[in-house]
């Protein structure tokens, strides 16, 4: 049964691009300036801003849906149990954000029974507006935006991330940043899920794939990423949802030689 009408569903992204607009213009006004930092962790952080910007986003969702649930990075009060549920991440690129680096980005999705529907991924810095809305491609800046064309991996051009208890915990993603990067042109890592996503949809990066992610971490990017033709699996080429902790995305052309190689790699740290 249908949850919603077509115009319902372009109100959804159209709530999710307002809120990232006006979160946007709140981590444009701060950047650069001296902002308070809390630890949430030895190298975890979360500066005033987060707060701000989650605040405004959640004000915005609740005041045009006031029966949906949101989750968000910093705080998830008062669930419903609404079949309705953003996904927020105020600040994907907090450490980012904190020195005044500006790969930082506003990440707003919206699941609906279990099904990613409408997404936003924002850098004002950059003044990058990435959306999609299920069945309905995914764009830049209104622009159609596709994956790319590499299908050689050797020519490739990758991206990662490591998590934050990178020196406690051994399932911290080096054994295949080690492996990867000896096969690939190059393997960046900058400190946003959210926006490698985006750039893999893009066609900027050829891949991606990263370990112990949260839901906010990706829940638009991948919605972004799919919508642009991407291919996206966990670590062992399964099906994956917003909810897999470990997620590989790709051009496709590049898919089964990457599991191919994050194979060896498995064997390799054993």
């Amino acid at each position: 049964m249908k949850l919603f009408t077509e115009n319902e569903h372009m109100g959804f992204l159209a709530t999710a691009c307002d809120a990232a607009r006006e979160s946007g213009a709140i981590l444009k006004s701060h950047f650069g300036r001296e902002n308070e930092i809390s630890y949430k962790g030895r190298i975890d952080i979360v500066t005033d801003v987060d707060l701000k910007s989650e605040k405004a986003i959640i004000e915005i969702i609740s005041s045009c849906h006031p029966d949906h649930d949101v989750i968000t990075e910093e705080d998830s009060p008062n669930l419903k149990g609404s079949k309705f549920r953003w996904i927020i991440d105020p600040i994907d690129g907090t450490v980012n954000y904190a020195h005044n680096y500006p790969f930082v980005a506003v990440s707003i999705g919206l699941e609906v029974d279990g099904i990613m529907e409408a997404g936003v991924v924002y850098n004002p810095m950059m003044d990058e507006f990435f959306s999609a809305r299920r069945g309905q491609g995914a764009t830049l800046n209104d622009e159609r935006i596709t994956v790319s064309k590499t299908a050689v991996l050797e020519k490739s051009f990758l991206a990662t991330g490591f998590p934050y208890d990178i020196k406690e915990n051994h399932d911290n993603n080096l054994n295949y940043f080690n492996h990867l990067i000896m096969c690939s042109q190059a393997v960046r890592r900058d400190g946003s899920a959210a926006l490698n996503l985006c750039y893999t949809a893009m066609g900027r990066f050829d891949g991606y794939w990263e370990l112990r992610l949260s839901p906010w971490d990706k829940a638009a990017g991948y919605l972004i990423a799919a919508e642009a033709g991407a291919t996206i699996t966990n670590m062992k080429g399964e099906p994956s949802s917003v909810y897999d902790p470990d997620v590989l995305v790709t051009n496709g052309a590049l898919h089964e030689e990457l599991l191919k190689e994050i194979r060896i790699a498995v064997r390799t740290n054993l």
